[in-house]
């Protein structure tokens, strides 16, 4: 009875999570930005957005399906619901929190498919590294192939940025960031070595060991080919939800695919920034559609209409899938299809 309480307790908890961010969102927004969302509302073409909308289902299936063959190696074999399920769940936290999803979709399957959490979130390093690399491409090729009208932008930003006076200079938080790295390395080292005996350490360490297997993974794909299918697949839909969702405005229905690469290299980074990527997103997008000679009304209006499609489906289809997988594997459990260990209690 108890564990059936703190299940339904636990339940309400996410459910009320998820109303809270929705209001939490929109309460962010400063009057105007309320106003460009609801020109983008009143004067966008709604059938465009549902082949924008498959097309971003679509990218978070095979980001699923690219996660299963990463734990594949490893010798866990979890379903595609759970996976999928847990990554929609995984994008909800995030827009609440920075990162905080990708703790929460490992925990989450971990428990369902009886996986170790540690041995998921290696896999989910080996995800990230794959993607910010093509994140990396994707920069030089949108630069490349219009390199007069962008090269000229990205190299003030770039400027702005490294030879910044406001604070620590972009090469300085680098070598920062490999010193600690370095540091901590040793330190965790020295600590294994000398407290070996300690509970404690041995936890850390069996964690540790987890972690490496989960990154190791990849050394030991069955189905590569695959994989960078995929992450290619992923990048794609990306690039086409922008592509298509000009046509929803027609002051930009006439920009191609040149710009499309340079919205998606700039709101990639303003997801990053902030959590959902609010006011960020729609001002990323409005500061790259004036390189196009759109206007800051229109520009804006684009993203606030793009930023809303996506957090709509985040958001949908988060909350829709708290229940569902509760309920679901509830069910197998009942029936003894899994067991009951790998239920979230």
């Amino acid at each position: 009875m108890g564990k059936k309480i703190g299940v339904i307790l636990q339940y309400i908890i996410f459910l009320g999570g998820g109303i809270f961010l929705i209001w939490w969102q929109f309460n962010k927004m400063t009057p105007v930005e309320v106003v460009n969302f609801k020109i983008s509302l009143a004067h966008a073409d709604y059938r465009i957005l549902i082949p924008v909308v498959f097309m971003a289902l679509a990218s978070h299936v095979s980001r699923s399906i690219r996660w299963k063959i990463l734990i594949a190696p490893m010798g866990y074999t979890p379903s595609l619901f759970n996976t999928f399920g847990v990554t929609m769940v995984g994008y909800l936290a995030n827009s609440f929190v920075p990162r905080l999803g990708e703790i929460l979709k490992c925990t989450m399957l971990g428990k369902y498919e009886k996986i170790p959490v540690q041995k998921l979130i290696g896999t989910i390093v080996i995800e990230r590294i794959f993607d910010f690399c093509c994140y990396l491409i994707f920069i030089v090729v949108t630069i490349l192939i219009q390199y007069k009208l962008v090269g000229d932008f990205v190299k003030v930003k770039l400027a702005a940025l490294v030879n910044s006076k406001t604070g620590m200079p972009l090469w300085g938080r680098v070598l920062l960031i490999v010193s600690i790295t370095v540091v901590l390395m040793w330190l965790l080292r020295f600590i294994f070595k000398k407290y070996a005996a300690s509970k404690f350490i041995q936890r850390l360490k069996n964690f540790v060991t987890g972690l490496k297997e989960g990154i190791a993974s990849i050394k030991k794909l069955q189905k590569r080919g695959w994989f960078l299918f995929h992450t290619l697949f992923i990048w794609s839909m990306y690039l086409l939800q922008i592509y298509v969702g000009f046509s929803a405005i027609q002051q930009v229905a006439h920009l191609g695919i040149n710009a499309a690469c340079s919205v998606l290299t700039l709101a990639t980074l303003a997801m990053i920034i902030t959590p959902g990527g609010i006011g960020t997103f729609p001002t990323a997008i409005f500061l790259v559609l004036t390189l196009y000679n759109i206007d800051q009304p229109t520009g804006e209006a684009f993203g606030w209409l793009m930023w809303g499609s996506t957090t709509f489906i985040v958001l949908f289809f988060g909350l829709l899938f708290l229940g569902l997988l509760f309920f679901i594997n509830r069910k197998k459990q009942h029936q003894g299809i899994i067991p009951k260990s790998t239920l979230i209690v």
